[in-house]
C-alpha cells in the first residue's frame, strides 16, 4: 500500500499499518511459529512438559547473546563491523580471573573473595574492554585500516594473548576455575542478568532513538562523509561505538565465566561473534549502516536463540554440530527478506545460467539437511529425502522458468 494511500486513513489505521510492518511484529510472528512447530515435531513435548525450565534456558542464552549484540549493533548501526567479540569474551573472562588471583590469591585458593577484590577486578576487566575499543578505533581512524581487517586481526589476537596469559596465572594449567561459588551464583543467576540487561537495553534504546549520539552515529552509518561535513566528529562517534561494543563483551566474559565455572580461553565464545551480527541482522540493522532499531535487536537475540534451542528439541544428541549452519541460513533469509517484499518477488533469481546451474546444488543441499536434522527419526527414509530434494528443485525450476519467461516478454 503507498504511502498516499495510508495517508488517508485514521491515525489507529495508520498505526496498526505501522506495527504490521514493523520488522518487531514480524520478528514476534516468526518466534510464535518457531514455537509451535516445536511443539509438534519434539517428541519430548519439552515446552509443553517443562515449560519453567526451557523459558529459563531460551532466556539466559539470549541475555547473554544480547549484551555484546547490543555492542555489535550500535557498531552495525554507525557503519562498522566487529569480528572480535568472542575473543574479547574469552580475554576477558580470562583477565577477570587473574585480576582476582593477582589482588588476592589466598581468598582466590580459599574460594572467598573480598568485596573491593570483585569490585576492583571487574572494573579492571571493564577498562580492559575499553582499551580493546580504543585499540579499534585507532586502527580504523588514525591507520586507516577497514573496520573487518582491524577487527579480524584482534579476533586472532586476542584470543591468543588470552591463551597464552590463563598458563601463566595458573602455573601452565590452560585454564582458570571460577574461585567463589557464591559470586558465581550471584553471577551467573537469570534474573540478576536479566534485569541488568533490560536496563542497559533501555539505555542504550533511548540513547540510539532520543539523542544527538544516537542521530549522529545513524547518520555517520548512512553517510559518513556526509555527517562530516556537516560537522559531525566521526572519529569521535567511532570511538563511542567500538569502546561500548568491546565493553558489552567484557560484560558476557565476566558472566560468562561465572555461568560455566572456568574460562578457557582457547574454546571460549569461539564463532559468538557470528551469532551477534547475525542477531543485529535479524532485528533490522542494515549491514551497510545507518539502519536499525536495539527493540528489533533484541527480538532478533531471542528468535535466534529460540530457532537453536528449537532444533537441540527436535534434533535431541548433537544438534550442537549444526549451529552454525542454523545461524548462516537465518542471516541469508534475513537479508534477503529485510528487502522490500514487493523487491523481493519481482527479482530475478534463476533467470541467468549461474541460476539454472544452483538449482540442483539447493535442491541436494536440501535433502543433506533432511538426512541431518531428521537423519535419526523413525519416519525418515532415504527415498523421503531424495523426494524433498527432488520437489525444491523442481519448485525452484519453475521460478527459474517463469522468470526466463518474463525477461522474453519484457525485451
Amino acid at each position: 500500500m503507498s504511502d498516499s494511500r495510508q495517508a488517508g486513513h485514521s491515525l489507529p489505521v495508520r498505526i496498526a499499518l505501522a506495527i504490521w510492518k514493523s520488522v518487531e511484529f514480524k520478528l514476534l510472528l516468526a518466534w510464535c511459529a518457531v514455537i509451535l512447530v516445536t511443539l509438534v515435531l519434539d517428541a519430548r513435548h519439552t515446552y509443553w512438559n517443562q515449560t519453567a525450565g526451557s523459558a529459563e534456558l531460551i532466556l539466559r542464552n539470549t541475555v547473554l547473546l544480547g549484551f555484546f549484540a547490543l555492542g555489535s549493533a550500535v557498531i552495525i548501526i554507525s557503519g562498522g563491523i566487529d569480528l572480535s567479540s568472542g575473543s574479547v569474551i574469552a580475554l576477558s573472562a580470562t583477565v577477570f580471573g587473574s585480576l582476582m588471583i593477582t589482588l588476592d590469591p589466598e581468598g582466590f585458593a580459599a574460594g572467598s573473595l573480598g568485596t573491593s577484590t570483585i569490585l576492583l577486578s571487574i572494573g579492571g576487566t571493564l577498562i580492559v574492554g575499553v582499551m580493546i575499543g580504543t585499540l579499534h578505533a585507532w586502527l580504523i581512524t588514525a591507520i586507516g585500516l577497514p573496520p573487518f581487517i582491524a577487527t579480524l586481526a584482534t579476533l586472532v589476537g586476542l584470543r591468543s594473548f588470552g591463551r597464552a596469559l590463563a598458563p601463566i596465572m595458573m602455573n601452565g594449567k590452560s585454564q582458570i576455575d571460577f574461585p567463589d561459588p557464591v559470586l558465581r551464583s550471584t553471577l551467573k543467576d537469570v534474573t540478576n542478568i536479566s534485569i541488568a540487561f533490560v536496563i542497559l537495553a533501555i539505555l542504550v534504546w533511548v540513547v540510539m532513538s532520543w539523542t544527538v549520539i544516537g542521530r549522529h552515529l545513524h547518520a555517520m552509518g548512512g553517510n559518513e562523509q556526509a555527517a562530516k561535513l556537516s560537522g559531525i566528529r566521526t572519529d569521535r562517534m567511532k570511538w563511542l561505538a567500538y569502546v561500548f561494543g568491546a565493553v558489552t563483551a567484557s560484560i558476557v566474559g565476566i558472566i560468562s565465566f561465572a555461568d560455566q565455572g572456568s574460562a578457557k580461553p582457547d574454546i571460549m565464545a569461539r564463532g559468538y561473534e557470528l551469532n551477534a551480527i547475525a542477531s543485529s541482522v535479524i532485528g533490522g540493522c542494515s549491514l551497510q549502516g545507518g539502519i536499525g532499531t536495539i527493540p528489533g535487536v533484541v527480538l532478533g537475540c531471542l528468535f535466534l536463540r529460540t530457532v537453536i534451542d528449537a532444533v537441540s528439541k527436535i534434533v535431541g544428541t548433537g544438534s550442537d554440530l549444526f549451529e552454525g549452519m542454523i545461524v548462516g541460513i537465518v542471516v541469508v533469509l534475513a537479508v534477503t527478506f529485510s528487502q522490500r517484499a514487493d523487491r523481493v518477488l519481482k527479482k530475478t533469481y534463476f533467470a541467468s545460467p549461474i541460476g539454472w546451474c544452483v538449482i540442483p546444488v539447493l535442491g541436494l543441499c536440501a535433502a543433506m539437511a533432511m538426512l541431518l536434522f531428521f537423519g535419526q527419526q523413525a519416519w525418515y527414509t532415504p527415498m523421503r529425502g531424495l523426494f524433498f530434494g527432488s520437489f525444491v528443485s523442481l519448485c525452484l525450476a519453475g521460478r527459474g522458468a517463469y522468470e526466463t519467461i518474463g525477461r522474453r516478454k519484457s525485451k
